[in-house]
């Protein structure tokens, strides 16, 4: 029996970690290109939510309420930054609607690099606009969003007022209630709502909080040592990402858990900072004092942090 209790959590565990690194969709890796910036302190991740529609049969789509939009563009772009020391991990928010030099596309909003070259575009067009070298790449889409909270038992929110999408005509009732996939899903996008009176910038500050709260969900005890939601995390997450062919399920955990500390103020979290209601200008001063401090591991600065 000793034995037994001892093997079988390692057993399971080493069947799981294969099962992700075997099941994860992967992508070829970010090309180089002249003048890409040198890799520099710490690690950066771009984290990209995707509004693509691919696998949804109508049935689901309707019931996510995402319509049915062809193509695929960014509704979440996040860089994440593990430093190498003990300076606090940061995560950043790009507004999508961000105008900045793409590629082959002049001036033009961020998400369009996705639209039309996928993620080494995007990567690329952060890249330059950013100063910072991607070493790692994390993509989930619609469907596989609501997934990962339903493997979790849904996440736990507090929601200060209602918030009613006019647009989509969805609401979440004010108060503290466990969001379960769809709702989720409606949180994270919800940017036409009294509740959201800065648009996106609201919208991209709710979907840092929402990762901070089910990255603290699918770490806690009660998440890994039940098997069947542990299972249950893995198999949707390996199904639900997209990721580089040289990242593995160690990289995704290292993430993982450097982002768990976001609830409890464990992660630095804010914007690039924008001149603009939109949100398509940026503060180019700030932003490069925000981008430096990352390549450097240092602290970023209080005045900088906006959330």
């Amino acid at each position: 029996m000793l034995v037994a209790v001892v093997v079988l959590p390692v057993v399971f565990a080493g069947w799981l970690w294969f099962h992700v690194d075997s099941s994860v969709r992967r992508i070829d890796a970010f090309p180089d290109y002249p003048g890409r910036p040198e890799a520099a302190a710490g690690t950066n991740w771009l984290v990209v939510g995707s509004d693509s529609r691919e696998g949804l049969d109508p049935e689901t789509a309707a019931g996510l309420h995402v319509g049915d939009a062809d193509g695929q563009r960014t509704d979440t772009i996040l860089v994440a930054h593990l430093p190498d020391n003990s300076t606090t991990p940061t995560l950043i928010s790009i507004p999508r609607d961000s105008r900045v030099p793409v590629p082959g596309q002049g001036r033009t909003m961020i998400n369009e690099a996705f639209a039309v070259g996928g993620p080494q575009l995007l990567a690329q067009t952060v890249e330059q606009a950013t100063g910072l070298r991607i070493d790692h790449y994390a993509e989930v889409g619609f469907g596989g969003f609501a997934g990962l909270v339903e493997a979790v038992g849904g996440v736990e929110m507090c929601l200060d007022q209602e918030m009613h999408d006019v647009k989509t005509g969805q609401t979440l009732q004010a108060g503290c209630q466990t969001l379960n996939g769809p709702d989720a899903l409606t949180f994270v996008r919800m940017r036409y709502s009294d509740a959201t009176p800065r648009s996106d910038l609201d919208r991209v500050a709710n979907q840092r909080k929402f990762i901070g709260a089910l990255a603290a969900e699918a770490s806690s005890i009660t998440t890994l040592i039940n098997p069947f939601r542990a299972y249950a995390l893995a198999d949707e997450g390996a199904s639900a990402l997209t990721m580089l062919d040289s990242d593995g399920p160690g990289d995704l955990l290292s993430l993982g858990w450097a982002m768990r500390g976001m609830s409890s103020g464990g992660v630095v979290t804010t914007t690039v900072p924008v001149t603009d209601a939109k949100a398509s200008q940026w503060d180019r001063e700030k932003a490069l004092r925000l981008f430096k401090a990352m390549e450097a591991d240092d602290p970023v600065p209080e005045d900088l942090i906006v959330n």
